[in-house]
């Protein structure tokens, strides 16, 4: 990608940090053991990415100790903000310190198995909806990871939500459902009407295909057409637990600039929303 192509500010909204594990070890239970890929590998891969800023989200193999997130945030400040992952546990004395941090949002994990959240350390909305009234007064957002055939039954709830909504990795349902799914058509229709925010990363989560991932791109272009302003993107770097091998994040991002070829929307989606929405400076 040379000359540039990426937007001045250009974010990457969606990561995780892993490690090392001799200082950060992880949870146990866990549903995936991950191998270390540190800070300082992440921010090598911005540098090749020609990307400014990332966004790191508190993966699950940590459950809720958010120590190896934070000291990353800690250590690259004007670079990085953050997603944690708390609960009951909390106090919003807790996430009050997590700003000063650099955290912009919680987590909550309402893709279910049998009723159940689908991995170990995923934490229920019901856990975070006490922490909604400091969420406000922070400038904190939800992030919300579900497949969004589950959204409709959910949307009574997420209409209470004080907060902006930003929907994971499009909604992460299977190509194979279509755009006409009834879940994903509420997820278009919440980011046409600013209720929710989606973000246009882990296409190989739709069960897309590399090296094109073109079974996703009706999904992406839905999203587009309803509101490029409530869109960001993301690599899903370091990949955990992929679907059908791991992908190269580098074309990741080469898929997002060919199906997105207005310079007005790629800064939008690259730099504009994601400065307002985690909180970096503008311009």
């Amino acid at each position: 990608m040379t000359p540039r192509e990426t937007p001045p500010g250009a974010t990457d909204c969606h990561c995780h940090i892993f490690g090392p594990a001799a200082r950060f070890p992880y949870a146990e239970p866990r549903s995936y053991t991950p191998e270390d890929e540190t800070l300082e590998d992440y921010l090598a891969l911005l540098d090749r990415l020609q990307l400014d800023r990332g966004v790191i989200v508190q993966p699950s193999a940590y459950d809720r100790d958010n120590a190896c997130t934070l000291d990353a945030l800690r250590r690259a400040p004007d670079r990085l903000r953050g997603v944690a992952v708390v609960g009951a546990e909390a106090t919003p004395d807790t996430l009050r310190a997590m700003h000063r941090d650099g955290i912009r949002g919680l987590r909550a994990n309402e893709y279910l198995r049998d009723g159940q959240a689908a991995y170990h350390g995923g934490v229920r909305l019901a856990e975070i909806e006490p922490f909604f009234p400091v969420m406000a007064e922070l400038g904190w957002h939800l992030q919300l990871w579900i497949d969004a055939r589950h959204l409709p039954e959910l949307e009574p709830r997420l209409a209470t939500v004080p907060v902006p909504i930003v929907v994971d990795h499009m909604g992460r349902l299977h190509h194979s459902h279509g755009t006409n799914d009834p879940g994903f058509q509420a997820l278009v229709r919440g980011v046409g009407d600013g209720r929710y925010m989606a973000k246009l990363s882990g296409t190989y989560r739709l069960g897309a295909l590399k090296p094109d991932y073109i079974e996703a791109k009706p999904f992406h272009d839905a999203l587009v057409a309803a509101n490029p302003d409530a869109l960001v993107w993301g690599t899903d770097w370091p990949h955990p637990r992929p679907d059908g091998g791991r992908p190269d994040a580098a074309r990741l991002l080469r898929v997002f600039l060919d199906w997105t070829t207005d310079p007005v929307l790629r800064r939008k989606i690259l730099t504009d929303t994601p400065a307002r929405l985690y909180d970096f400076p503008q311009g």
